[in-house]
């Protein structure tokens, strides 16, 4: 046994793994300095979780629609970054119209409902029309095909974008009951924002639903089905391409909830906002186990905290100046690491050769 696995490992697994495991003894050893200087508090930890629970959220949500449509067509839609970008951006001009007339500060409810509607209708648009114009003509071709579509229609959606609304960052409006904080502890140490609670709350209600919707409705049922057979789903009566149709448009819808709140945490929009949270939530997917929904819920949320956490938990203690600059690094490290000792993900099952 030992023999035939000797025969297996070849000198590219053997490097990869020495990779892997530097990383993780770079991190281990940056844990514990960072946590034997007692430079952070209990109080600064919880702040720092708090933000990367509301930031895994967003990346959560968007990761959705990645696993979503890799789930049932075995492609990934990196034009679904730019399905992000739209309904925020043009959500915009509805938040400032409200913001000028005063009515986010006096109707705050039904005025921030609007502006999530607006930006799931646009960005619930841009993915239908994608999968119908860009994707249903490939559907027989070979995978590689898609994969290069989906990489010019992520282009073309973010130059249409630039020429309707221009290269400019637009800052979205902030109403002052989002400026609102609760504090606790010891002189109010341990503070979140509404804005956070936003976040946080709307993220898990979106995925909550998401959950119920494909585990126990009709239209969830035969999403299962098509992802696990669609000749067979078709033979037994379902609607192949309404189903696809409808899982494009349920994570546009995702991915534009997505996008309001992270134009409230961040506070602007530009046509290029999608490009970093894509390719952070298609970490996430993986991360968790790509076409698994509840492990892009996870890996969404784990990355989140990561890194939050990261540049302060683990490149603060290696001596790195202003570590926080280097958090995207942090994303793309777990995504190595992932790929290198499980590349299946946390959640994620091996898939049979007639799928993979």
């Amino acid at each position: 046994m030992l023999r035939r696995l000797l025969r297996r490992v070849t000198f590219t697994d053997i490097f990869m793994w020495l990779i892997g495991a530097v990383l993780v003894a770079l991190v281990i050893y940056g844990t514990y300095r960072t946590l034997a200087a007692g430079k952070y508090g209990g109080a600064e930890w919880l702040n720092m979780t708090v933000t990367g629970l509301a930031l895994g959220g967003i990346y959560a949500l968007i990761a959705l629609g990645y696993t979503l449509v890799y789930g049932i067509l075995r492609m990934i839609n990196f034009a679904h970054s730019e399905v992000f970008m739209s309904g925020p951006l043009t959500a915009y001009f509805a938040a400032s119209a409200l913001d000028k007339h005063g009515l986010l500060d006096t109707q705050p409810v039904p005025s921030l409902l609007l502006i999530f509607v607006v930006s799931m209708a646009v960005s619930t648009g841009v993915a239908v029309l994608l999968e119908r114009i860009a994707y249903r003509p490939l559907r027989m071709a070979p995978r590689l095909v898609p994969l290069i579509t989906a990489i010019g229609a992520s282009f073309f959606l973010q130059y249409t974008f630039r020429g309707l609304f221009g290269s400019g960052v637009k800052g979205y409006p902030e109403p002052g009951w989002l400026k609102i904080k609760w504090c606790i502890g010891k002189e109010g140490t341990m503070c979140i924002t509404i804005t956070q609670a936003l976040v946080i709350g709307f993220a898990v209600l979106m995925m909550a639903g998401l959950y119920f919707f494909v585990q126990w409705t009709k239209t969830g049922k035969s999403m299962r089905a098509v992802s696990e057979d669609k000749e067979t789903a078709a033979l037994m009566g379902i609607d192949v391409d309404r189903v696809i149709g409808t899982t494009f448009a349920v994570g546009g819808a995702l991915a534009g909830v997505a996008g309001v709140l992270y134009a409230l945490l961040f506070r602007q929009v530009q046509f290029f906002m999608g490009f970093v949270p894509g390719i952070k939530a298609f970490t996430a997917a993986v991360l968790g186990g790509i076409g698994n929904i509840p492990g892009a819920m996870v890996g969404g949320l784990v990355l989140g905290i990561f890194e939050s956490l990261g540049p302060n938990l683990f490149l603060d203690g290696l001596g790195i100046k202003a570590p926080y600059q280097l958090k995207d690094a942090i994303a793309f490290t777990m995504l190595v690491l992932i790929l290198i000792f499980r590349p299946t993900g946390i959640l994620g099952e091996r898939l049979a050769r007639k799928k993979a």
